[in-house]
């Protein structure tokens, strides 16, 4: 029977566009940013690697011939693309109800719980599916724009599209809790964008401006980018040489995981944030009339 209601629920997200319609912009977004922030590596490569620059680096002991800035560009862009994914879960209930197809899900179904569990096994797979997309893209870019010395070796890069593609998961099934618990299209959609792009990064600002930025990697976004940000940041310092002390909070921060803990606890305590919004979308919808 769970076969058969996964089956239906794929058919389900299969037969409308809005699957390749989130998708198409997915990919665009990543490849941009990809494109953009690899130009921006290559850029300040080519200063630091100047012979203006050598006696500078000199001095402080590092060698920019070791530097993998691409791996800056490819966490921040996988980071930026998997907005697309957590809306796509967003509409996953949202939509059902707004349309009122969640109707059908439910009288097919043996019980709410099985309906709802095929929603979850559907929409891991299509998170995992946007999250390949998303890592596909930003390689391409970063290569096209990034010199060879500056990206990753293939273990490096195999970690960081690794975990790009667990946070795609995890941002998925966040959309999906805060969906169901909402109800909402519009609602969820505008909240999701706007605390995911904005409030938070907005709260960020006032936490680090106030010496607390451990208290960031326990955010939501703050945690979901700490999971690819400290696997960037951690590969970059593995291979850079000597990186002076005041300088590894600032490589850090522009891998996006200022406060971060290592990428597996951030990705538990993202994973906490899901399960709390998801758990109470299952409990609001299990509670829910449908009509």
């Amino acid at each position: 029977m769970m076969g058969n209601l996964i089956k239906a629920e794929f058919r389900k997200t299969t037969t409308t566009g809005l699957w390749w319609g989130l998708l198409i912009p997915t990919v665009l977004l990543a490849l941009g940013w990809a494109l953009g922030t690899g130009a921006i590596g290559k850029g300040i490569m080519d200063v630091v690697s100047s012979e203006e620059a050598e006696e500078l680096t000199r001095l402080l002991g590092v060698d920019p011939a070791q530097w993998q800035v691409s791996l800056f560009g490819m966490a921040r862009s996988i980071n930026v693309a998997t907005i697309f994914p957590m809306i796509f879960g967003g509409l996953a209930i949202s939509n059902e109800i707004n349309r009122r197809t969640i109707t059908t899900t439910f009288l097919t179904a043996p019980t709410r719980v099985a309906a709802l569990t095929a929603k979850l096994v559907v929409y891991v797979a299509w998170g995992a599916i946007y999250g390949i997309a998303i890592v596909a893209a930003v390689s391409i870019g970063i290569v096209i724009t990034s010199d060879s010395g500056a990206l990753p070796d293939p273990a490096g890069w195999l970690a960081l599209a690794a975990v790009g593609v667990l946070s795609s998961i995890l941002m998925t099934m966040f959309g999906v809790g805060v969906g169901a618990l909402m109800t909402s299209v519009v609602g969820t959609t505008v909240v999701l964008i706007l605390y995911m792009l904005i409030i938070e990064n907005g709260i960020q600002l006032v936490l680090a401006s106030q010496n607390l930025p451990e208290i960031i990697g326990f955010l939501p976004n703050g945690a979901v980018n700490g999971m690819t940000g400290s696997v960037a940041s951690s590969l970059f310092l593995a291979n850079a040489g000597v990186v002076p002390d005041e300088l590894v909070d600032v490589m850090r921060a522009i891998a996006g995981a200022l406060g971060a803990f290592d990428w597996w606890l951030s990705g538990l305590i993202f994973l906490v944030w899901t399960g709390l919004f998801f758990l109470g979308g299952w409990a609001a919808t299990q509670r829910k009339d449908i009509t």
